[in-house]
This record gives C-alpha cells, sequence and structure tokens, in this order.
C-alpha cells in the first residue's frame, strides 16, 4: 500500500486523494479510513474480516503487487458524501446540475462520482515514477 499513501503527495490538483490530503480535507493521520471506511475493522462484520484478512496477508501472507490491488466493490459515493452531501461547493457545484437529476443521482448512488468521468482519477500510482510530487510545507 505504500504507492497509495505516496499518491496522496502528487502535485496534482485532478488527484482527488492528493488534493484532499494536501488541503487538509481529511486528517492527515487517518486518510486512508476517512475515505475506505467500509475497510476498517471498525466497520461491520464484513468490513472485519476484510480487515483481519489485511493483517493477516501484512504478517504472514505474500502482499500483493500494486497492480494486483482492487477494490472489494465498487466505490460508493457515500464516503465521499459523509463530507460533501450538504456542502454548498458540492450541492451548487455547476457540473452537479448539468442534467435536472444528476445531484439527485450522485447522492443515491445511482450516477458514480468516480467512473462517471468526473473525479476519475484517484491513485494513479502505474504513473506515479513519472509524478511531481507535492513538498509539504514549501
Amino acid at each position: 500500500m505504500e504507492d497509495y499513501g505516496k499518491s496522496l503527495l502528487v502535485d496534482d490538483k485532478s488527484y482527488i486523494p492528493a488534493a484532499h490530503y494536501q488541503n487538509n480535507r481529511v486528517p492527515r493521520d487517518q486518510a486512508c479510513y476517512t475515505c475506505h471506511s467500509d475497510y476498517t475493522m471498525f466497520g461491520g462484520v464484513t468490513a472485519k474480516l476484510r480487515g483481519l484478512r489485511h493483517v493477516y496477508i501484512q504478517y504472514l501472507g505474500k502482499i500483493p503487487k500494486p497492480e494486483d490491488i482492487h477494490l472489494y466493490s465498487p466505490f460508493n459515493n457515500r464516503e465521499c458524501l459523509h463530507c460533501h452531501n450538504g456542502a454548498r461547493s458540492f450541492v451548487e457545484a455547476t457540473p452537479h446540475h448539468k442534467t435536472p437529476e444528476l445531484l439527485d443521482m450522485m447522492i443515491s448512488n445511482q450516477k458514480s462520482c468516480m467512473s462517471s468521468k468526473c473525479h476519475d482519477t484517484v491513485h494513479d500510482v502505474d504513473t506515479l515514477a513519472d509524478a511531481k510530487m507535492w513538498k509539504a510545507g514549501y
């Protein structure tokens, strides 16, 4: 997961996790779990089982290569809406009103924020070696 952590430092505003991390939109010491709240040991039964699997792999198993790491299920807008739903910048954003029903579709998870080509640059670890990195504090 190290490359995913490094991707938080990519100096490109289109990288959603990096923009959130660098601008303190998520607590830096909890950045991963803020957006991936369904992957923790403190979630439901399924999340606990997945968390136990992660612990097992970390200490006893074979850690997968970054290209072999995938989400268990498509990213749910619920993770974004924990913070964004009701926020003026989200509700009034012009792109969220391209069609009359678009905002409601995003809120009900019928239209993905990630796979709809709106916020599709997430953890692009494949291009990390060529990316310009943000230097914190400068």
